[in-house]
Order: structure tokens, then sequence, then C-alpha cells
């Protein structure tokens, strides 16, 4: 028992020298000034490329509209929501699944602006995919931001609990899990990218597959997250016997898979699983709190 304390301390400890208030702020501050020079570079390269002073190996549609250029600001807000959600997952599940909501919402924004320079206004609108796909995000997108709206809502309503010694040591145990997960996703995005450019710059040449760069990172992302949570769920067990909590929980779960498999898929499909999720995630925390009010 004093191994598991003494263990539970150390990563405690870590915990907060890792994400510090003053680190907090620090990587706030080269969020935005990283955003800006991103968009910059990405405006300059998109221009050169225009005026044919350099030309690229593949084909790069984010360098042939200047719209593109929010691309990459948005790419590096995501890296830092990315930071958050492992800062708030030991606060609880709910506000876990919160922020994977808003970070699965940026990413379709994201999307939106890499694939306005790809419609075609001289088509009939429905005919053509590029369209279509654009249809449905716009509209996924506003369905969307309204479920988190409810979402954040309901959570607000959630009772405080005083912070037992149980409660404590679960606290303790997540924030475990949010030291160990940091380096994983670092070693993962550094794979994911790294594995993207050698597409681009060598398999291009012999193959006309590659992946889909709304994609890179996330689908590993999402699958390192549902492990994660799983992790925490079985940690759960041992903190509360609670019938209620242990479904509310295991939904939230459930919202991390359904938005994991959308990346396996495209169009409205894509769309249509992402609002099951939140929906579900909705459902599962109204029924929670009726639960709890009857008991």
């Amino acid at each position: 028992m004093n191994k598991e304390k003494s263990s539970l301390i150390f990563f405690d400890q870590t915990f907060e020298r890792i994400f510090s208030d003053r680190n907090q702020k620090m990587i706030e501050r080269a969020t935005l000034w990283l955003s800006i020079i991103g968009f910059v570079v990405h405006l300059v390269l998109i221009y050169t490329k225009k005026f044919n002073l350099f030309h690229t190996p593949f084909e790069a549609r984010l360098l042939e509209d200047p719209i593109s250029a929010i691309y990459t600001p948005f790419s590096i807000i995501l890296v830092y929501e990315i930071y958050l959600l492992i800062v708030y997952l030991p606060r609880s599940f709910t506000t876990a699944v919160s922020k994977q909501f808003e970070i699965i919402s940026l990413i379709i924004i994201r999307r939106i602006f890499s694939d306005i320079p790809k419609i075609e206004l001289d088509v009939n609108w429905f005919q053509f995919e590029a369209n279509r796909q654009l249809i449905y995000d716009l509209s996924g997108i506003l369905i969307l931001y309204f479920f988190i709206y409810l979402f954040n809502r309901r959570t607000e309503k959630l009772p405080k609990k005083a912070l037992t010694e149980r409660l404590k040591r679960f606290v303790s145990s997540k924030r475990a899990v949010s030291v160990m997960l940091l380096p994983v996703l670092i070693f993962t995005s550094l794979y994911s990218f790294g594995n993207w450019f050698y597409e681009l710059f060598y398999l291009e040449k012999t193959s006309s597959i590659l992946s889909d760069v709304n994609a890179i990172f996330y689908n590993e992302f999402f699958t390192i997250l549902i492990l994660a949570d799983v992790f925490i769920l079985l940690l759960s067990f041992q903190y509360t016997e609670r019938y209620s909590q242990l479904i509310r929980n295991t939904g939230f779960v459930i919202c991390t898979i359904l938005i994991r498999l959308s990346f396996a898929t495209t169009g409205l499909t894509n769309i249509l699983l992402i609002l099951s999720s939140v929906l579900f995630g909705l459902l599962i925390l109204r029924i929670y709190q009726g639960i709890e009010k009857e008991t």
C-alpha cells in the first residue's frame, strides 16, 4: 500500500511540474505565435507557387488557394487542444469527453478550409463530390456545435463532489495516465507526420494512394485515447461501485470509439458517426443525471 501511495505521489508531482500554470501559459503563447507564423509562411508558399517560383514533386492542393492557408494555424491550434485534453483528463470523464468533442469539431472546421478550393461552381452542385462534402461539413458543424453546447450545459449542472481520500487516489491514478500518455502521443505524432512526408516524396512516384491529410495522426491519437479511456474505466472500478457512474463512463468510451470510426469513413457517413458520438454522450449524461436525482 505504501509503495502504491509513493508511486501516486511521484506521478502527482510529475504532473504538477509538466502541466503547471506557467508551462500552460508558455505553451499557449507559443501556440499563438506559431499559428501566426504558420499562416504567413503558408500564404508565402501559396503565392510563390502561384507565380511559378518553385514547384512541388507531388500534388499540393493546400498550395493552390489562399483560403487553404487557414489550414495551418488550425492544425497548430489542434495540437494545443490535444495538450489541453491531456491536462483535463484527470479532472473527470465528462470534462475529458467534452474536450474530445471540441477537438473533432475543430478537425471538421479545418477540413472545410482545405476543401473549399476543391469545389466546382460551374457544375450541378450535388453531382460533384467535393461540393456535397462541403454541405455535409457545414451542416454537420452547426449541429455538432449545438450538441456540444447542450452537453456542456448538462456538465455544468453536475453536482460538485467532496474530495474524499478514495477520490484523491483516483485523480492521482488518472494523472499517472496523463503523464505516461504525453510521451506516447509525442512519439506517435512525429512518426505519423514523418510517415506522411515519406509518402509525399517517395511513394507518390510509385503510387497514387496517399494518406488523407485530414486524418494524419488523429487515427492513431483516438486509438490511443480509447486505450487510455478504457484503462481509466478499469481504474474506476476500484474507486466506485455505483452502476450509474460505471455505465456513464462506459458510454463515454463508446463516444470515443465512434469518433475513431469516423476517420475510416468519408462523406455523409463520416459526419453521421461524429454526430452520433456527441448525441450518444449527451443522452448518456442526461440519463445519468436523472438517475442521480432519484438516489
